[in-house]
């Protein structure tokens, strides 16, 4: 006569009181002779939402990579509320759209339900409060009248909303959301913006690697801004400054003349990534002050003018 198996959850890693959410000190990080993070030191308080950007390759997925626990650092320390990230549920992360195949056959329901994965256990089964848990996220983004569609039927915007359903499913107290508005049009944006602001209200902290740096001026309190080391960390006003920018974007960064006097006119910076086909990005700095919305010519012309 065998015993009954039945598997307990996974442990999970104590929150220390009044701990940080992140903390990283001195993180380094190489591929074989390429260093991808260099002596990374900062430490972010619960609730805080980040925009990291950078140019393309500055390493911002391998920074989500270390914190969810993915990468180990050859060098420094990772804590998520005073403990390393390998013993936390809590740590949500939705990586960039290309990354996934969305010819895979499963539901939305499906895809959320992979987030209690860790809660439920091995070899158990997912319960009400499971099921209840899936629910609760698919109408916190607006797509639970979908829940029976499969994915790969989606549109991009709802794609990503269900994979942030997942991380909530997780009830994940740490988002770590990888290009999440890249390739989505407008309405799908604001749809996405707005669940993360309602997110951040309720003390989430939340990490968004971007390339819009209007987006990031407009919508986070704080930036981050990296390449391959932290180049500057604060407010949008102290960080997208034309010289940290320059810093940071080397020769991808252009001076565009306004066409007025020279001699009486501030130089916009415009930012070409080769993320988005060399394509340039909207002017984002005058006068070392950042732009909050992506400007027309004659948001230029008149910048240039004052």
């Amino acid at each position: 006569m065998f015993a009954k198996f039945s598997p307990l959850p996974p442990p999970v890693a104590h929150h220390g009181a009044d701990m940080p959410s992140v903390a990283l000190q001195h993180i380094n990080v190489s591929y074989g002779d390429v260093r991808a993070l260099d002596d990374i030191t900062f430490q972010l308080p619960r609730g805080a939402q980040v925009a990291i950007v950078g140019p393309n390759g500055a390493g911002k997925s391998t920074l989500f990579n270390v914190i969810a626990g993915i990468v180990r650092p050859t060098g420094g320390r990772v804590d998520i509320y005073g403990t390393e990230p390998g013993g936390h549920i809590c740590v949500g992360y939705v990586p960039q759209r290309n990354r996934i195949d969305w010819r895979f056959p499963v539901t939305v329901t499906d895809v959320v339900l992979m987030g209690r994965t860790r809660k439920i256990g091995l070899f158990r089964r997912a319960g009400q409060a499971d099921h209840r848990a899936v629910q609760e996220a698919l109408a916190r983004v607006r797509m639970d009248a979908l829940a029976n569609r499969q994915i790969g039927e989606l549109s991009g915007g709802q794609q990503q909303r269900v994979f942030l359903a997942r991380a909530l499913a997780q009830e994940a107290e740490l988002l770590l959301l990888d290009e999440p508005l890249t390739g989505l049009d407008l309405p799908s944006q604001e749809i996405l913006l707005q669940i993360l602001e309602e997110l951040r209200a309720q003390g989430i902290t939340i990490l968004v690697a971007t390339h819009d740096l209007n987006q990031a001026a407009a919508y986070f309190s704080t930036v981050l801004l990296l390449n391959h080391r932290v180049i500057a960390l604060g407010k949008p006003v102290e960080v997208l400054t034309a010289a940290l920018l320059r810093e940071a974007y080397g020769s991808q960064l252009h001076v565009v003349h306004g066409g007025v006097d020279p001699q009486q006119s501030e130089d916009a910076l415009l930012v070409a990534d080769s993320c988005c086909g060399a394509a340039a990005l909207p002017p984002v700095a005058y006068s070392e002050r950042p732009m909050l919305h992506s400007p027309s010519v004659e948001d230029v012309l008149e910048q240039v003018r004052s």
